[in-house]
């Protein structure tokens, strides 16, 4: 078997069969390319949120497909809301008149935590879990809510 060598700026880059990709990237790239590589392409799991705010609630919704009501754990403490999830999974095929055990699992977890404004009702929080989407809705406190707004000059 023969190997290339790739010259990729300063470092050599070896393809052969046995390279590894990440490896190779990892010297290789540019580091302004990393940014454009997708979350998932790396093997992090993190589930995509939407925030909404009205004039009586705030929303989360966050993408977890897959999981169950049960798998999540959703705690408020000082104005910080986290959300996060653990999902393990086992499987094992026996096959006797083969003779072989194939075993795999498979494990996810994420934490994502939401600082919540002060005028967030922590006594009126509701999640609901359908379709893979867990939706947060928190209430607003009743009142009058100022909304700050300034100029800011650049310099």
């Amino acid at each position: 078997m023969e190997t290339l060598v790739k010259r990729d700026g300063m470092f050599p880059s070896i393809i052969s069969q046995f390279a590894n990709p990440l490896f190779e990237d990892f010297f290789t790239r540019d580091i302004s390319d990393w940014a454009d590589r997708s979350i998932s392409a790396i093997g992090v799991n993190l589930p995509s949120v939407n925030l909404k705010e009205t004039d009586t609630k705030l929303e989360i919704e966050l993408a977890a497909p897959g999981l169950k009501k049960e798998d999540f754990k959703i705690e408020l403490e000082n104005n910080m809301l986290s959300i996060s999830a653990e999902k393990e999974e086992k499987k094992e095929i026996t096959n006797k008149k083969d003779d072989y055990v194939r075993k795999e699992f498979n494990y996810k977890s994420f934490y994502r935590s939401f600082n919540l404004p002060d005028y967030a009702d922590e006594n009126k929080i509701e999640a609901t879990y359908k379709d893979g989407i867990l939706d947060v809705i928190i209430a607003k406190k009743p009142g009058d809510r100022k909304k700050l707004s300034k100029s800011i000059s650049i310099k």
